[in-house]
């Protein structure tokens, strides 16, 4: 590792395998355990995405992400936003470090801080992210906790390209889960990411064929 400073859709989705033959070289950034990481790599090693993942960027030292990573000869980056005073100083380490590990695509798997139009600019429509909600609905932190709250009878997950406007961008796929009665936070967010580690892996290259 270095350091710098019950669903309600069907269980299968079918595969998308990218026209070229030639593997797409993703970064892939975290900042908890990093299981959409782990699908990701999981779902290259099944033969389901023809991908490459050439780094993983996460900017807490204790994040599991990076467990993973070195489990699997991936190279883990620490940028720890703590060390940055303003976020384009962090987006332009970020962008440093992407470029050096020759990236193409970069996937937000559970990466939680806002980006600059340093990064956007760096990799125009090519910059994708999952959350935890039925995009537009509950935006931002504690999309769970919000949906709990609100009563909805149905959530889910959104895969998107990203936009500087907070978890706005086209949307490429989404999964929903039903809400049950006695939902905890805990016990909804573990079907939810049931449904995160399906789709991620099948919207990167929804977005890629797209491109090509």
């Amino acid at each position: 590792m270095i350091s710098v400073s019950p669903s309600l859709i069907s269980p299968n989705i079918p595969t998308h395998s990218q026209s070229s033959n030639k593997p797409v070289k993703l970064g892939i950034m975290a900042s908890g355990s990093g299981s959409n990481f782990e699908a990701v790599a999981q779902a290259i090693e099944n033969g389901q995405l023809n991908a490459e993942i050439k780094v993983l960027i996460y900017n807490n030292p204790d994040a599991y992400a990076a467990v993973r990573a070195d489990k699997r000869n991936i190279a883990a980056v620490l940028i720890n936003h703590r060390d940055y005073k303003h976020r384009e100083e962090l987006d332009k380490q970020i962008v440093q470090t992407l470029c050096q590990h020759d990236v193409e695509w970069v996937i937000m798997a559970g990466w939680m801080r806002l980006v600059t139009q340093e990064l956007i600019d760096a990799f125009p429509q090519k910059i994708i992210n999952i959350h935890p909600s039925l995009l537009p609905s509950f935006k931002g932190v504690k999309a769970i906790e919000q949906a709990i709250k609100a009563q909805v009878k149905i959530t889910g997950c959104t895969v998107h390209l990203v936009s500087l406007e907070m978890d706005s961008g086209k949307i490429l796929m989404q999964a929903a889960v039903a809400v049950l009665p006695d939902d905890t936070p805990d016990t909804l967010h573990t079907r939810i990411q049931i449904q995160e580690h399906r789709i991620l892996p099948a919207a990167i290259a929804l977005a890629v064929n797209s491109e090509q």
